[in-house]
Formats: structure tokens, sequence, C-alpha cells
């Protein structure tokens, strides 16, 4: 994918982390990272619900390929993808959090909207 941050990480860590963080995003409805992977997972998050308002088995297909728990897939095409039917993209909100104690990178929480 070009475009793409490379967040310090090598591609397989990248992309589990990546996984990890949707499936959470998706779960629970929103989660608190630094901005740079915020921006990254909802690339991602986004991507996921556009392809689940499709709602046929190739997409399901293509989510359960990513999307780390099958509970998580389910609601995604039960539950939050027809709650975005009549919306084209922007299904996600992130808010600047300011610097975090530890190493003062910048914080923000990721929802969905």
């Amino acid at each position: 994918m070009p475009g793409t941050r490379k967040l310090g990480r090598t591609a397989d860590h990248r992309l589990a982390m990546l996984r990890a963080m949707v499936t959470f995003l998706l779960e629970n409805g929103r989660i608190e990272t630094t901005v740079t992977r915020a921006k990254e997972v909802r690339a991602v998050a986004e991507k996921y619900i556009t392809i689940a308002k499709e709602n046929n088995l190739h997409a399901k297909r293509q989510a359960m390929a990513f999307i780390t728990k099958e509970s998580v897939v389910k609601r995604l095409f039960d539950d939050i993808a027809p709650g975005y039917s009549n919306r084209s993209g922007g299904y996600t909100r992130i808010i600047k959090t300011g610097p975090r104690r530890g190493d003062a990178a910048e914080m923000a929480i990721i929802e969905l909207v």
C-alpha cells in the first residue's frame, strides 16, 4: 500500500498491529492510541466498513481474512454497517487528547461516529 506509515515496525508486525487495533475498534467502538496510529487505523477500518455495506459472501470472507474475531465480523455486518447505509465514508472520528506523559507522544481517541 503506497502512502502508508511504517510506524517503526516490520511489515508483519505492522499488519498484526493494525489487525488487532481494527478488531478492537469495531468491537468496542473507540480506542485511545497515538495520532499516527489512529490515522492508519481509520483508513483500514473505513475500508472494511465499506466492504461490509455490500453484505454478500465475498465481503464476509474478505472481512474474516483480516479481522481476528468472528464475533466482531458478525457485529460488523449485522449492526455497524447497516447503520452507515446512507453515509458514503467518514465512519470514524479522531479526537486529539494531548501528549502522553511518558514520552510526550501526541495521543488521540478514535471512535465510530
